[in-house]
């Protein structure tokens, strides 16, 4: 088997033969009538014209002598030509057969036709190459099998895989959908810093860069929190950012370095119009965008075509960790419960993050259908509004489906991720700042500095 740099010198001699005959190998500007994909679905109405351009990168080559097949992509659909040297000049021909591989962008113009096999095809008449590839592409049949190659090298995997090129498509279907239901429902869409010098708005590591002409250290964003907040003070009742976030962390199936989140904040609501409101918008987003209301998750089939569950986080516990009652247990019996269940405990976790970690590994996981959880213990979220029936709990919600978490909400805040009723009294909040900073920063700096970003928009 030749090496890549066999081929590639086999390549280069082509493209040395394309400049002796006089075509050029990469021209500046193509001409096509047609898409691909409108070829196909449009073809009796093109197969009517005495000739047609069409363009696209060669991925297959078939046949010899005096007839040639190829089939060709241009990323809306493919389409296969058919080149017969009886049928144009003999010398446009043999070019054909001696410079053309798989993987080279070539313009075709000739007429449309239907096979003995029923195939749509293009008749060539002529021909000019868009650029010829150097280097091979990777094999049809078997593509990019190493998983680090395939992320690396995306661009290759979405060329040669429909699946992974439909995630892609899928996801600007999906994100186009929330920005359009964003607005329909009279939300303001707006851009807030990126570059921050304050790293607020969750409790995650940031990235740390350096202003040059400024000569100061800046976060990259971990979460667009604070900065919409003080929209709704300055009298924008309604307003979301699909954002880019940065958070130095780890990394696994579920959380990436850098991600799209969705966040909104809606004034004069709270957690359970909230639900209602997200509910609605995802049944209808699963609908729009995969016409299904169910969804392949894995090993499960996610439904969101039902009302959606709602159970609180203490009856989680007691169903799934068998925890009767937890908001009574001492933090030294929570972390004896983690060790039976093999959920790790640090010196410093406090009772509320061991039951997290235990509702993590023993609840969570079995939450396939979208389940709301709900009531979750104050301490939680020092900033979230409590209940009016009962002060222990919060006005605060998750999301889950598929054994994950996808939106965390309350009155006030959503995110896809999560939704929290935000405390509106500012002694209240200041006090809630305190404990909410000391998690992320014990030694005080991080406290003081997130505390002076948040407090003094409403006193």
């Amino acid at each position: 088997m030749a090496s890549l740099e066999e081929l590639r010198n086999e390549r280069i001699k082509k493209l040395n033969l394309l400049k002796e005959k006089g075509m050029p190998a990469y021209p500046v500007s193509s001409k096509r009538d047609a898409t691909l994909a409108e070829a196909n679905a449009s073809f009796s109405k093109l197969s009517k014209r005495k000739k047609i351009t069409l363009l696209g990168r060669v991925t297959a080559l078939r046949g010899q002598g005096s007839i040639i097949f190829f089939d060709f992509f241009d990323g809306t659909g493919t389409f296969q030509g058919l080149l017969k040297k009886d049928d144009m000049d003999g010398e446009v021909f043999s070019l054909f057969t001696e410079t053309v591989d798989i993987g080279d962008f070539v313009e075709a113009e000739g007429t449309l036709f239907i096979t003995k096999r029923k195939e749509k095809t293009l008749a060539v008449s002529g021909w000019r190459m868009l650029a010829k590839s150097l280097r091979p592409l990777p094999d049809k049949w078997h593509g990019l099998t190493d998983m680090e190659e395939r992320f690396r090298r995306r661009y290759l995997d979405t060329l040669m895989s429909e699946e992974v090129r439909s995630r892609f498509l899928v996801r600007s279907a999906l994100v186009r959908f929330l920005r359009e239901y964003m607005d329909k429902d009279g939300f303001l869409e707006v851009e807030t810093p990126i570059l921050q010098d304050v790293a607020g708005g969750a409790l995650a590591e940031p990235f740390v860069t350096h202003h040059e002409a400024l000569d100061i250290d800046l976060y990259l964003r971990i979460a667009p929190e604070l900065y919409l907040k003080k929209l709704l003070v300055g009298g924008f009742n309604k307003v979301y950012e699909l954002s880019r976030n940065f958070r130095n962390e780890g990394i696994d199936a579920t959380h990436n370095p850098e991600f799209t989140m969705l966040e909104y904040y809606e004034a004069y609501s709270d957690a359970s119009f909230q639900m209602d409101f997200v509910e609605k918008m995802l049944r209808s987003l699963v609908k729009k965008v995969t016409k299904k209301t169910t969804l392949k998750y894995g090993e499960n089939s996610v439904d969101f075509s039902k009302k959606f569950a709602r159970v609180t986080f203490f009856d989680l516990l007691k169903r799934y960790a068998l925890i009767a009652e937890p908001g009574k247990m001492s933090r030294e019996e929570l972390a004896n419960k983690a060790e039976q269940l093999s959920v790790e405990v640090s010196p410093h976790d406090s009772s509320e993050k061991i039951m997290d970690n235990i509702y993590k590994k023993t609840c969570r996981p079995r939450l396939i259908n979208p389940t709301f959880i709900t009531d979750y213990p104050a301490a939680f979220s020092p900033f979230a509004k409590r209940k009016a029936d009962n002060s222990a709990f919060i006005d605060r919600f998750q999301l889950v489906a598929g054994g994950i978490e996808i939106e965390e909400s309350s009155a006030g805040k959503a995110g896809l991720a999560e939704a929290i009723h935000n405390r509106s009294d500012s002694l209240g909040g200041n006090g809630g700042f305190l404990p909410v900073a000391g998690i992320r920063s014990p030694g005080g700096t991080g406290l003081r500095r997130i505390a002076a970003a948040g407090v003094p928009i409403l006193l």
